[in-house]
């Protein structure tokens, strides 16, 4: 996985949400407190999460062969879906399944200092990792908001990562709160409550998960700013003079189709007009190195033509970025 992946990131929140798993389950046995059981199913089912990111990314690095000849690459995006189905399924149903039974038929906490205990050392680990997450995201985000880089990034692993451990730590804020408000009250419905509360945020959180990497699977286009970079190591001013239309399309987070149909003078020779093509090509990869699939085709500009409109089928000699 490149760095844009978040390695880093992906292994810490791996190593913490195993740990914080372990001792929340061992809290729970010796509490009987629902919101533990919810926490550890949620922090187990975050930690195969991030092992399905590693494989994912593991996976995208295989070789293109005759049957995939333009790579894995979005091996990365499928297993990210695969996340927000877990984090959904695992996570949030089971967590409202555990808080309506414990409102339904409330049981009285036991041993109250092993959940506190958990819990506060479950923020303290996620914290970690929530840091760490963070640190690997601002050297991708630049001047970018954080809703924006979580809608529009390309590597999808640590927009995830991101929104896992921020439900991780609002979901153990919770958890803290209904185990708290049970204990001062004396009533349990308090820790049902609260891992209602959980369920709720980690079905939001996956449907947020679902929607960005959903429009990954079904193929998003450059950004901007890549998209213009393009566009001007595309036209030279000599023999390609236009463009009269573009498409480009992310194979993978690090990989970038682009298509486009050129325009070139009438009497350029088909020597002149090859030699044009390879130059782009190579403008374009030392502009945007991601653009490692290439398809340019060459056509006559006809004013005729580019009067009919922008649509590049209704204009295929007509001169404009579609």
């Amino acid at each position: 996985m490149s760095a844009s992946g978040g390695t880093k990131a992906i292994v810490a929140a791996l190593a913490a949400n195993l740990a914080i798993a372990v001792a929340k389950f061992v809290a729970f046995i010796f509490s009987n407190s629902s919101s533990m059981l919810a926490e550890s199913v949620h922090s187990l089912a975050d930690s195969g999460n991030q092992a399905l990111l590693l494989l994912g990314g593991k996976k995208a690095k295989r070789e293109a062969t005759p049957q995939h000849p333009f790579g894995y690459g979005r091996e990365r995006y499928i297993y990210a879906f695969l996340v927000s189905i877990v984090l959904f399924s695992v996570g949030g149903m089971f967590a409202l399944y555990e808080g309506y039974e414990k409102i339904k038929h409330p049981h009285e906490l036991t041993n109250w200092y092993w959940p506190v205990g958990v819990l506060v050392f479950a923020i303290i680990a996620e914290t970690f990792s929530f840091r760490m997450a963070i640190k690997e995201s601002n050297v991708l985000r630049g001047q970018r908001s954080w809703k924006d880089f979580v809608r529009h990034a390309k590597a999808p692993e640590l927009p995830v990562v991101l929104l896992e451990d921020l439900g991780a730590l609002v979901g153990l804020i919770l958890a803290l709160g209904g185990v708290g408000l049970a204990l001062l009250t004396g009533d349990s419905v308090w820790d049902g409550i609260g891992t209602l509360c959980i369920g709720i945020l980690l079905i939001l959180i996956a449907l947020v998960l679902a929607a960005e990497t959903k429009s990954l699977l079904l193929g998003e286009s450059a950004g901007t700013e890549e998209t213009q970079k393009i566009e001007a190591a595309l036209v030279d001013g000599d023999t390609v003079t236009g463009i009269i239309h573009m498409r480009t399309l992310h194979l993978g987070p690090d990989e970038l189709l682009v298509a486009a149909k050129i325009a070139v003078e009438h009497d350029d020779t088909a020597t002149e007009i090859a030699a044009a093509i390879n130059a782009a090509e190579s403008r374009i990869r030392d502009a945007v190195p991601i653009a490692r699939v290439i398809y340019l085709e060459p056509d006559i500009y006809s004013e005729t033509e580019a009067a009919k409109g922008p649509d590049p089928e209704a204009s295929p000699g007509g001169l404009g970025v579609g």
